[in-house]
Parts: C-alpha cells; structure tokens; sequence
C-alpha cells in the first residue's frame, strides 16, 4: 500500500461512528500538539476534539475526491470533500484538508480544516 492508499484508509477511519466515539483509537491517530480549524470558525486541540467526538450521534459521512501531496519523506497535505447524508435531509459536502505526519513508523494527523460548501 502506498503512502496516499495508507492516509486515505486513515482518513475514512477517521470518518466512522466507531473510530469517533473511541478515545482511545481517535488519540492515537492524532499528533499531541493536533489543532483543528472547524467549520464553525473555532479551533480545537487534541483533547477538545476527543471530547467533542464522544458525544456525537450518528453521522453517515462519505470521502471522495481524495488527494495527497508530499510536504517532505514524512509529512502530506491531503485533501477531499466529506459528504453527510441522512435520510430525508439533502446533503451537506465539506471540503477538507489535513497535514498527516509520520514518527516512530506510523501516521498521526497533525493539522485539520473543514469548510462548508454553500
């Protein structure tokens, strides 16, 4: 498996009810010093995502137009639209970007972003 196939695997992991709602699985796939620009304009480290996660309802999301740039041997910039489809509702994309880096032999996302597509 290449580089991108690993962090795009990474990111739909990272877009499931059962990898969000485990502490555990959500804090070893994010740096330490992990900070998040949401779409709500606030910014959120590492434990305020954790928490944030652990009280989320379902929520049925989609990956595509999945891209990966090399930054340097051991960082990437991805990015892809994430699509929320609940039954009855319309859909709601988001583009999203994140900064993977590699250390100690495993990826861990340093950096996320997610803006709303109007």
């Amino acid at each position: 498996m290449d580089v991108k196939e690993k962090l795009q695997q990474l990111e739909q992991q990272l877009l499931t009810s059962a990898t969000r709602h485990h502490a555990g699985k959500i804090s070893s796939l994010l740096a330490d010093e992990f900070r998040e620009f949401g779409s709500s304009g606030k910014t959120f480290s590492k434990a305020e995502i954790i928490s944030a996660l652990q009280s989320e309802g379902p929520v049925p999301l989609s990956l595509k137009d999945f891209e990966a740039y090399p930054i340097s041997d051991h960082a990437f910039l991805v990015t892809f639209r994430a699509v929320k489809e609940a039954p009855g509702l319309p859909a709601v994309e988001s583009l999203r970007s994140s900064v993977w880096i590699e250390r100690d032999g495993r990826w861990q996302m340093l950096f996320h972003q997610g803006t709303k597509v109007p």
